[in-house]
């Protein structure tokens, strides 16, 4: 199998991580005694179940997931549209907007580190090494210098000379908060046109004095006409997209 799906990529990342030997473990019985080999393998598994645990945060907040799905949240709330999109569709639409935007990472994953570990032509912690260098370019892409230093000084940690002087543990949280910083910006931007056709329809409503009647009532129609007139979704997309180049 020479291509797989970005889930599958994803997953088998995970799991490489998660055992010193995956491809050879078999699902033992967990003695309170016995040889140190069957307790190694008891452990094994236990990490296994450990890690498919955490895959689901592992793959919201170390990818292009978190900066995705609050902007689709922030878009949702500005047209006032509550629950439309319903939630399944906002994550299903940033789960595959992810899968998209992370493919060219988990192809150099599956190239570097996957296959030549399924074809047993280097070891698992080769390819854990391997395997963790494109997922570490694309967040340190994404992540802003002093979001960066602010952890490394929490961690009192030496001055890193380069990139390979910071620490996994430093560089996901670094990450995670630039995302977020990230996300609400482009949020306050996508929620100025709608905002601005709330306050006209308010300042309207108010002048003729029908000041019982619910603005949004009469500005939610205009805003998803404004919406679908300038194609919404494939520029709101485009712009997603754009903001990992």
């Amino acid at each position: 199998m020479k291509r797989w799906g970005p889930f599958a990529l994803f997953l088998g990342v995970i799991l490489l991580a998660a055992l010193p030997a995956a491809a050879q473990i078999e699902v033992p019985k967990l003695p309170l005694s016995g040889s140190p080999r069957d307790i190694s393998a008891s452990l094994q598994l236990l990490a296994l179940l450990t890690v498919l645990t955490l895959a689901p945060s592992i793959i919201l907040l170390m990818t292009a997931f978190t900066r995705i799905v609050i902007i689709l949240g922030f878009v949702r709330q500005a047209m006032g549209t509550q629950t439309m999109p319903p939630n399944q569709v906002v994550v299903g639409l940033a789960m595959f907007l992810t899968f998209f935007v992370m493919a060219p990472t988990l192809n150099d994953i599956n190239t570097t580190a996957i296959q030549p570990y399924m074809a047993n032509q280097i070891t698992q912690a080769v390819a854990f090494d391997r395997a963790q260098q494109p997922l570490r370019k694309f967040m340190f892409k994404q992540t802003r210098q002093n979001d960066l230093a602010l952890f490394v000084h929490m961690a009192k940690l030496p001055r890193p000379r380069n990139a390979g002087d910071i620490p996994t543990y430093v560089l996901v949280p670094s990450f995670i908060i630039s995302e977020i910083k990230t996300a609400f910006q482009i949020g306050f931007v996508i929620y100025l046109p709608f905002l601005v056709i709330d306050i006209i329809v308010s300042s309207i409503l108010m002048s003729m004095g029908m000041m019982m009647l619910p603005p949004v009532m009469i500005s939610l129609p205009f805003k998803l006409i404004l919406f679908v007139l300038v194609d919404g979704w494939h520029l709101l997309s485009r712009a997603l997209v754009s903001s990992f180049q």
